[in-house]
């Protein structure tokens, strides 16, 4: 088996092309962080031990109060009582919580 740099790991559904080592890591963080903002994901290693993961964090979506708004009105109304019923049936009655 070859260093840690040079293997391919499979992390969730991502592959990790590249490790790099702590070290790197500080001395040039800025660019490893463009690196990780523009798509990359990347593995901090101590020692040869992998100790860190780096990846990029997903874009938070907006969605507009209308639009919210909107789904809520175009949404099946809830019979409250009918659904306690349907609920009670598979969860005890008695569990309040």
């Amino acid at each position: 088996m070859g260093s840690f740099a040079t293997e391919r790991y499979i992390c969730y559904t991502a592959r990790m092309n590249r490790a790099i080592t702590q070290r790197e890591f500080r001395n040039d963080s800025a660019r490893v962080l463009r690196e990780v903002q523009a798509g990359e994901t990347m593995v901090v290693t101590r020692n040869g031990v992998p100790v860190a993961e780096l990846r990029p964090v997903p874009a938070r979506r907006f969605v507009p109060r209308a639009a919210i708004a909107a789904a809520a009105r175009r949404a099946p109304r809830v019979d409250a009582k009918r659904l306690r019923a349907d609920l009670d049936v598979v969860v005890e009655p008695s569990a309040d919580g």
